[in-house]
């Protein structure tokens, strides 16, 4: 699997504002919603639906990054958003550190193998210490899915 097969540019957040989780679901629902289309993809829906999967345990997976996700009604195909944090979020993260990367993935309600082949992906990518580097020195949206799909390439 692609990261760019369910990535969009335009879900790439190089400068998130958020400080804690809550914050955090709520921006990247707000950027999602605004960016999908369907009845079951309003922002209330997507964080409601983040923030239940966070009531069951913390998707902050340590070394700075968190991969919330969640399934939704409605949904047809996986989706993905991106984004970067410059001071450091209070994720509950396993290892107590602020995260500065966040994967958000939302899939569809009936999905079964495709969206744990995409968690697989996203966590192999964010466990590698380049590659994470190479995110944290992105200088905007465009470089930083650029360095996606060179990762694609490459793999």
């Amino acid at each position: 699997m692609r990261i760019t097969d369910i990535l969009r540019p335009e879900l790439v957040l190089p400068a998130l504002d958020s400080e804690d989780k809550a914050s955090t679901l709520r921006e990247f629902s707000r950027a999602l919603a605004e960016r999908l289309e369907g009845a079951h993809t309003t922002e209330s829906t997507i964080e409601s639906a983040l923030a239940a999967r966070e009531k069951l345990g913390s998707t902050g997976v340590g070394e700075g990054v968190a991969i919330p996700h969640t399934k939704l009604p409605g949904l047809t195909s996986l989706v993905a958003a991106f984004g970067r944090s410059k001071k450091g979020i209070a994720f509950d993260a396993i290892d107590n550190q602020p995260v500065r990367l966040v994967f958000v993935l939302l899939v569809p309600e009936d999905s079964a193998g495709a969206h744990l082949k995409a968690l697989a992906r996203i966590s192999r990518l964010l466990k590698d210490n380049d590659f994470r580097r190479s995110l944290l020195d992105g200088t905007d949206r465009e470089s930083l899915y650029e360095a996606f799909v060179a990762r694609d390439a490459a793999s």
